[in-house]
């Protein structure tokens, strides 16, 4: 545990986090940064920290691993002096879910720096406490329509983990990130590992998607065997769906494109049916750029304010 010490610290006192039958406890990894489209990434760390009870137990040095200049945090102006700092965090919480069973939580900004030593890091304080399997949660914008069930791709160590789940099919590269690069090593040190993307409307991945925190929860249950809370999201993800259908209600070019991508989607689910393949026979979805520009004013009002339509970092 003690490689790179130098970028966590332990809090005391540490709780014992295996089962009665002695077997370890599952790592959840939600790192914000490269990708939350949504804020599926964020608010599924926080609904798990805020509902359940949950105690800090490793705090990493955010000085040494995050680049403030390309996240800048956010001060607080009070008419003639700076009230507060929102200062950055990566830290491993201890949870405990509805039965009493203990997780791991690793949530907070993903570091910029150091990327070997922080992995290494984490992987040394998941041999440490006897993690069994990590979890990694990611969320990215699709041009699907909100109307439709919110799905995920899910991509694992052992395929087995993931069964009954849906994967992308094929070989590519994609832009790395520490929690894909966590799930790999986690796995080369015989960590069995997985991970779910979720998928965000584009036109809607600048705001808070409950539809896909809830779904990144559920996933975490299933693969996790872990007895999570859903009903606070449930009634969030509806009230949502409310508020954009009455938002488009009577705006006919909204209405039409929506349909163009319902019915894509339909037959792209049609043609997936009995394969474990995401491709709609190499037929790609709508983008959803094309929409997204009527959604400015929705947008600004769930975020209380004026939407500029500027990606977050990362996204």
């Amino acid at each position: 545990m003690a490689r790179h010490s130098d970028l966590y610290r332990l809090i005391q006192p540490l709780p014992d986090l295996r089962s009665a039958d002695g077997r370890g406890p599952v790592l959840v990894h939600g790192l914000e940064g490269f990708s939350d489209a949504g804020q599926a990434i964020e608010g599924a760390t926080e609904h798990l920290r805020d509902s359940l009870d949950s105690q800090l137990i490793v705090e990493f040095d955010a000085d040494q691993l995050v680049d403030y200049r390309s996240r800048r945090p956010h001060l607080k102006y009070s008419f003639d002096h700076f009230a507060s700092y929102d200062e950055p965090t990566i830290q491993i919480h201890a949870v405990k879910d509805a039965d009493g069973s203990s997780f791991l939580l690793l949530s907070g900004l993903e570091p910029d720096l150091r990327w070997d030593g922080f992995t290494e890091s984490v992987i040394d304080l998941a041999g440490a406490f006897g993690v069994r399997m990590s979890i990694g949660l990611g969320s990215i914008p699709l041009g699907v329509p909100h109307t439709r069930p919110t799905n995920a791709s899910a991509h694992a160590s052992d395929v087995d983990l993931i069964r009954g789940f849906t994967a992308w099919p094929g070989e590519f590269s994609v832009p790395g990130n520490v929690s894909s690069l966590l799930e790999l090593r986690m796995s080369e040190h015989g960590i069995p590992s997985a991970g779910f993307t979720v998928h965000v409307p584009q036109y809607l991945s600048q705001t808070a998607y409950p539809a896909a925190v809830l779904n990144l929860v559920g996933s975490i249950a299933k693969v996790g065997e872990l007895d999570l809370p859903t009903e606070e999201l449930e009634k969030s993800a509806e009230e949502f769906t409310s508020q954009v259908n009455a938002q488009i209600a009577h705006n006919a070019e909204i209405l039409t494109a929506i349909e163009h991508m319902e019915k894509q989607y339909d037959e792209f689910m049609e043609a997936r049916m009995g394969s474990d393949s995401l491709n709609p026979g190499g037929k790609p979805l709508p983008s959803g750029d094309e929409i997204g520009a009527e959604f400015e004013r929705f947008l600004a009002q769930q975020s209380g304010g004026d939407s500029d339509g500027e990606p977050q970092p990362g996204e």
